[in-house]
This record gives C-alpha cells, sequence and structure tokens, in this order.
C-alpha cells in the first residue's frame, strides 16, 4: 500500500511539473522567441530600405479622399512568410511596432502581424486586412480592446507612410465571420470602395472562441523622407 501511495505521489508531483513547465512556455518562452523573430524581421525590413533609398520627388502630405488620388503604382506581390512592412499603433505604446508578414500562416504568426494574402496590398483601394495573436508569441495585440475610433495605425513599407484612422470597432464576432475582411465589409459602416484597413485578433484574452476587429480608412500618405508622419510625433 505504501508503495502505491508514493508512486500515485510521484506521478502527481511528475504530472505537476510538466504541467508548470508547459505553462512557462507558453506564457514566458514563446513570448521570448517572438520577440526576438519580430526584432530579427523588422531590423532585416530597415537593412533592405537603406539599402536602396533613393530621394523622393516630393516631400509633401497627400490627404487620402475615397474618390481622390488614383492608386499608387502596383507593388510586386508579397512573398509568403516574409515581412514587407512595420505597423505602428500610438494608442498600443509608442515603442509598439510590429513587422507586418505575407500570409496568416501559424509559422508566420509567430514572427510577427500576417497580412491576409487574399486582401488588397497596403496602401491600395480595397482591403488590407491583417492578424495577430492576443496572447502568446509575443502578445502583439494583447491590448487590442483599449483601441478606439479616431486612433492612428502607421504603417511603412520603406518609400511611404500610410496613417489609417480608426472608424470602429473593437467589434466582437464569430471565427467564421469572414465578411469582416471584404474589400467593403458590410458591417464596417463603410458603403462604396475605399483603402481600408482591417485588424483582426482572437477573444477572449486566452481563447479563440470569438475574434474582435477594427475597421480604419486610409487618411493620409507621405514619403518616409518627409520624416515620421504627426500621428507618430507626440
Amino acid at each position: 500500500m505504501r508503495v502505491f501511495v508514493r508512486t500515485v505521489s510521484e506521478l502527481c508531483i511528475t504530472v505537476g511539473a510538466v504541467i508548470v513547465l508547459f505553462v512557462v512556455y507558453v506564457l514566458f518562452w514563446t513570448g521570448v522567441r517572438a520577440d526576438s523573430a519580430m526584432h530579427h524581421q523588422v531590423d532585416e525590413l530597415h537593412r533592405q530600405w537603406a539599402a536602396k533609398v533613393t530621394p523622393s520627388a516630393t516631400a509633401a502630405t497627400t490627404k487620402a479622399e475615397p474618390s481622390g488620388p488614383p492608386s499608387p503604382a502596383p507593388y510586386k506581390p508579397y512573398k509568403s512568410g516574409k515581412p514587407f512592412a512595420v505597423m505602428y499603433i500610438p494608442r498600443l505604446g509608442f515603442t509598439w511596432n510590429k513587422p507586418v508578414l505575407q500570409d496568416t500562416a501559424v509559422d508566420t504568426l509567430k514572427k510577427g502581424l500576417g497580412h491576409y494574402a487574399n486582401t488588397a496590398q497596403l496602401g491600395q483601394e480595397g482591403n488590407f486586412a491583417v492578424a495577430g495573436h492576443r496572447r502568446t508569441y509575443g502578445d502583439p495585440f494583447k491590448d487590442f480592446p483599449e483601441l478606439r475610433r479616431g486612433d492612428a495605425v502607421v504603417l511603412t513599407d520603406g518609400t511611404t507612410w500610410f496613417t489609417y484612422r480608426i472608424d470602429k470597432g473593437p467589434y466582437k464576432t464569430v471565427p467564421t465571420d469572414v465578411e469582416v475582411i471584404d474589400p467593403v465589409p458590410r458591417k464596417s459602416g463603410y458603403t462604396r470602395p475605399g483603402r481600408y484597413l482591417t485588424l483582426t485578433t482572437c477573444d477572449p484574452e486566452w481563447g479563440h472562441s470569438h475574434r474582435l476587429i477594427v475597421w480604419a480608412h486610409l487618411d493620409s500618405t507621405q514619403p518616409v523622407d518627409a520624416g515620421k508622419p504627426a500621428a507618430l510625433r507626440g
């Protein structure tokens, strides 16, 4: 009997230790690895951009109107799993910046934010939609519920700053509600084609039964060599 009790006790201790180690891995180690991966992606982008910097023709800021200037020249196709832009959201902290990579595969989202491959490219007409983890893998969208109407979401591709302004959200829905990344999302309040941004993440904080969504419109653009946009100078 004593041997049985001791065996059960040792088994419980072992199971408990495994659970503790798993929690440490999920809460801490995935974050450490993800932060390192995201810093690497951002550094890689800055190196690429620095190698091909050319003066812009104008330093003027362009206000983006729904029926305004023509779409930018088409981008080269984004490469799956590779970074192509950096996102800044001042509401989440003036040191908050994350790389945006192409596609939303599991491995991609371990290294940063993921661009839905079937949505518009950055700055072009349509809906540029991006997903990110709420928790684990660096917690990029941990404070997503704090986003408010009027908040700026700024992105750069190394040549241009794109400043979007949030119009609606966080809006709660279910994972099967794929209409949220349509070119003109039905529940966003938009009624005609434009240059939009959609951000998505999981809800609740440690679950994935629902999704939180925010929608934004492209408010202005300016060349990188004109300096940082106003939204990042506060």
